[in-house]
Order: C-alpha cells, then sequence, then structure tokens
C-alpha cells in the first residue's frame, strides 16, 4: 500500500529487454508539491522507469500507485485524466500549428474533446485565453502566432511545459528538459521550473547536475536499474558511493 504521504508510490518495479535489466526492483515514493529529481549515468534505466509510471512500458513486476489508485495495468489516456502529465528528452510538439494552438490543443485535450478537431482550438476563446495566459506564464508572450517549428529549441521546450501544465497536471514527469541546451536557455527553464515548485509536484530526470541540485528536495541515484541511494541534495553531494558510482563524473 502507499504511504499516506505520498502522491506516487513505487514498489519492486521491474522491467527486463532479454538479457538487460532496465529497471530492477525500483522503490520510489513522491510526496505532493515536491520535486525529486532521478538521475544516474547513462542507461540507468531513467527512461525506463518513467515509461512504466507515465504507462508507455508496462512492468514485469511490481506496483505503482498514484493519488491513491493501483495505476500498473491502466492506460495512458486513463493516467493523463487522473493527473499524469509527461514531457520527453525530444520535443514532441505540432511544428507546423503557432504556440497558441499548440497549447489551445492541450486545453482541448484536457476538457475531453478528441484533437481531430483541431479547428475549434484555432478558433473557441475557451481554449485560446487559457492558452495565452500559459504562454505568458511561461515567457513566451508574443510568441504565440509563431510556428511551433521556428521557435528556437530553449522556446520549444518552454512550449513544451507550457502544454503539459495545461492539462492541470497531479504530476508532471520531465525526462531531460535540459538536454540540447545553451547555459542561458537552461538557467531560463531553472528559474521557470523554480517558479513551480510547490505548486506542482515533479519527478525529474536530468543530467544537468547544476540543475538538479538547484531545484530537487530531494534526489533518487539509479545505476544499473537499482536505486542506490534517496536523499536531500546535500546528503546526495557527499555520498561517497554516489560519488564513486555517478557524480565522480560530474562538475559538482
Amino acid at each position: 500500500m502507499a504511504e499516506p504521504a505520498a502522491l506516487l508510490h513505487v514498489e519492486g518495479l521491474s522491467k527486463h529487454f532479454g538479457a538487460v535489466t532496465a529497471t530492477d526492483n525500483l522503490n520510489l515514493h513522491i510526496a505532493p508539491g515536491e520535486l525529486h529529481a532521478l538521475i544516474g549515468p547513462n542507461g540507468a534505466g531513467k527512461t525506463t522507469a518513467v515509461a512504466q509510471i507515465a504507462g508507455e512500458l508496462r512492468p514485469d513486476s511490481g506496483q505503482i500507485v498514484f493519488a491513491g489508485h493501483t495505476i500498473t495495468d491502466w492506460p495512458i489516456q486513463r493516467r493523463v485524466k487522473l493527473g499524469l502529465a509527461r514531457s520527453y528528452q525530444i520535443t514532441s510538439l505540432f511544428p507546423q500549428f503557432t504556440a497558441l494552438d499548440n497549447v489551445a490543443l492541450a486545453v482541448q485535450a484536457h476538457q475531453g474533446h478528441s484533437l481531430r478537431a483541431w479547428r475549434n482550438a484555432h478558433r473557441d476563446p475557451r481554449l485560446r485565453e487559457p492558452a495565452r495566459l500559459w504562454l505568458e506564464k511561461l515567457g513566451l508572450a508574443g510568441r504565440d502566432e509563431i510556428p511551433a517549428a521556428e521557435l528556437a529549441h530553449g522556446e520549444q521546450r518552454q512550449l513544451e511545459l507550457a502544454m503539459a501544465l495545461a492539462t492541470n497536471p497531479r504530476l508532471l514527469l520531465l525526462d531531460e528538459p535540459m538536454a540540447g541546451m545553451g547555459s542561458e536557455d537552461s538557467q531560463r527553464l531553472i528559474s521557470l521550473l523554480r517558479s513551480l515548485k510547490g505548486d506542482y509536484t515533479i519527478l525529474l530526470v536530468e543530467h544537468d547536475m547544476d540543475a538538479v541540485f538547484a531545484l530537487a528536495d530531494r534526489i533518487t541515484v539509479l545505476v544499473y536499474g537499482q536505486a542506490i541511494a534517496c536523499d536531500t541534495p546535500q546528503a546526495i553531494r557527499a555520498n561517497e558511493q554516489v560519488r564513486t558510482a555517478y557524480l565522480g563524473e560530474q562538475d559538482v
């Protein structure tokens, strides 16, 4: 059973791809309002863990409890309706649509309408006004009529985050949101995520250790699919096992 204080509780999660064990008896719990970082070397199983939480991969064993519901076998759409939202390592946008249309579509999807009715999102002020507010909140004011494909990479990441937030998530799964960003864009996104702390529960997968240590309330370190430590940023930074397995490679 989930701990009373946990919004997300993962217990004994395992996933194998042939002889490769991607997640190995993984336990994870995230409290409401927490920003929890999941870190580890390439191939540690971080994205596989997130994919299982999001419903894109079915675990071989273990249990996932979210908001008091056991969702281990739920399809993606049912998890989204309960309040799970995910961003990806590679931006997932409608490139030919404007920034405003992209977010309006996310608002529309949250209201339970088919994305095939996208023309409504293009015209309906009940969708476009909330979308415009999200763009402003995410630092994209004045960029609403720019096609997503023409936005800078950092702006595309901001747009993807606006789309995720437009679904009113209870848990936001962010898979390497800083990937491919320069220093200035990364700092801008760190500031945006810091502004969301407390209002949203976030699971952050990230290789940018400056971002992780600036943002996280707690950090879980994954190595070969196993969680070798879960603690505060200060304790993780000082953990010799973690430094040997991973942080020794990083400039921390």
